[in-house]
């Protein structure tokens, strides 16, 4: 007996699941943006970006985030249809209010200039603020690695990790991501939060009732805890490697917000809109041509690297696995449970 999979047909979902392909994933993540208040041109940029996250297998991004976004659209916190102003600051600077909208459609707007300005100048800035930041971050640099840029971003968001020694949340999970070009293969992407683990997945932990391992958070008294939903009420996350993921969250806050003038993350009060979910905060993007820089190609050096990784015995590259689940929804389509799909279809007023 053949298999599906063995014939080259799509085999079945997994139990108690669809298979969909992205594209419909994302058309009706769209519809139900604009239902619950976006612009067409904010509804299209969102659902591509909680699409492709779902379709890479960043799970805490994808559908998970859904609930989150509707209900920071009903509480009035973010402006669904914000218009961002992009201001060409300097020959190597891009500047964005992006109106209290969303951190994406801002990026979105000023991508051109951006690119414009690294072409004529070898390396530049766009700096957002005002902007609401609640997807994974290595979306927003990939694209330009696979243009043969490197690119480097930085996301504050909203207080919930301790600084080291300190007693209260302060900082943000503040990620940082990166991107580079390879001559063979996918780029180099790393998308890592400067926390011991990135809210969205302690969000999972505590909807899945999983424990989680020592030296990741503590409770409301500053107490060490493993329970997620100690972290959650009234607790904080530590700092990834004590004092050093502490300086590098401090570093983001300084980039992030101080630099771009968006909110440090302890910085805004959402008090006043019940549900609201999103940092309304600042993100630095840095994208560099390599070209302009002297001796081998760029590309084939990064290539050596991989080459020296592999030799080493390092079993994975950064972001492998998310390429390997991309090729495998992009065949099989993508993979969404029932009651997420249930869910979905209810926010998009088609249950």
């Amino acid at each position: 007996m053949v298999d599906k999979e063995s014939r080259g047909q799509a085999p079945a979902a997994p139990a108690g699941s669809t298979r969909m392909p992205v594209d419909a994933l994302r058309a009706l993540l769209a519809r139900i943006f604009r239902r619950h208040g976006t612009s067409d041109t904010v509804a299209d940029i969102l659902a591509r970006n909680v699409a492709n996250a779902q379709r890479d297998g960043a799970d805490s991004h994808g559908i998970f985030r859904m609930p989150g976004y509707v209900s920071t659209l009903a509480s009035g916190w973010v402006d669904g249809r914000a218009v961002p102003v992009v201001t060409d600051a300097a020959p190597a600077f891009v500047s964005v209010d992006a109106r209290n909208g969303f951190a994406q459609p801002a990026h979105d707007a000023a991508r051109a200039l951006l690119l414009e300005k690294v072409r004529s100048q070898g390396i530049a800035l766009l700096a957002i603020r005002d902007s609401h930041h609640f997807a994974a971050l290595w979306p927003d640099v990939e694209p330009y690695a696979e243009q043969g840029y490197v690119a480097l971003t930085f996301v504050n968001s909203m207080a919930c990790v301790v600084p080291h020694g300190g007693k209260r949340a302060l900082f943000g999970t503040n990620p940082i991501a990166f991107a580079a070009p390879r001559t063979t293969g996918a780029p180099l992407v790393f998308d890592l939060a400067t926390s011991a683990m990135a809210h969205g997945d302690i969000q999972i932990a505590a909807r899945e009732g999983r424990q989680l391992p020592p030296d990741h958070g503590v409770d409301r008294d500053g107490e060490p805890t493993c329970d997620p939903q100690a972290i959650l009420n009234g607790g904080a996350l530590l700092p990834f490697g004590g004092h050093k993921g502490s300086a590098l969250s401090m570093m983001v806050e300084l980039l992030a917000a101080g630099l771009t003038g968006g909110n440090f993350s302890f910085d805004f009060n959402w008090d006043g809109h019940p549900g609201a979910q999103t940092p309304r905060t600042g993100q630095l993007l840095i994208v560099i041509d390599p070209s302009r820089a002297g001796g081998a190609n760029f590309a084939q050096r990064a290539e050596a690297l991989v080459d020296a990784m592999k030799d080493a015995g390092q079993q994975r590259l950064p972001g492998e696995r998310r390429h390997r689940q991309r090729r495998e929804s992009l065949e099989r389509g993508v993979a969404i449970s029932d009651a997420d799909l249930a869910m979905l279809r209810e926010l998009a007023g088609e249950a």
